[in-house]
């Protein structure tokens, strides 16, 4: 009987920590895909010395774990996810910034706090 309930407690605190950890890594997918546009948002507005127009023509096409998205033309990157493609509702939002010659990124879930706990702990702002 002892050994019956063990397994159940353990059971209850190991599942839900199990489904976040693999909707963290899906995630992680949502990062990737964002992270080609980096490179061009980055080389443009380096090259021109102003992000105005770093993001024009670069669309976000659905697919994989990528439910939508966007890039607008001064470089801010919207990726999402949704309950089928990474479990739940995702927002990941990279804005960037023009420092001197460089490309400062923030990365952010477009101020919802209820994704938190699925996107890496430098987008929990």
């Amino acid at each position: 009987m002892i050994v019956v309930a063990i397994i159940g407690i353990l059971a209850a605190v190991a599942l839900p920590a199990y489904n976040t950890y693999t909707i963290r890594a899906k995630v992680t997918d949502l990062l990737l895909a964002a992270g080609s546009f980096r490179v061009g948002i980055t080389e443009k507005g380096v090259s021109d010395g102003t992000m105005a127009s770093s993001g024009a023509g670069l669309t976000v096409a659905s697919g994989g774990r990528v439910s939508g998205g966007s890039v607008t033309d001064a470089g801010l990157i919207t990726v999402l996810g949704n309950a089928s493609t990474v479990g739940t509702a995702v927002t990941v939002v990279l804005t960037p910034s023009l420092s001197g010659r460089r490309i400062l990124w923030e990365c952010g879930t477009g101020g919802t706090t209820n994704s938190w706990k699925y996107v890496p702990a430098e987008c929990r702002h």
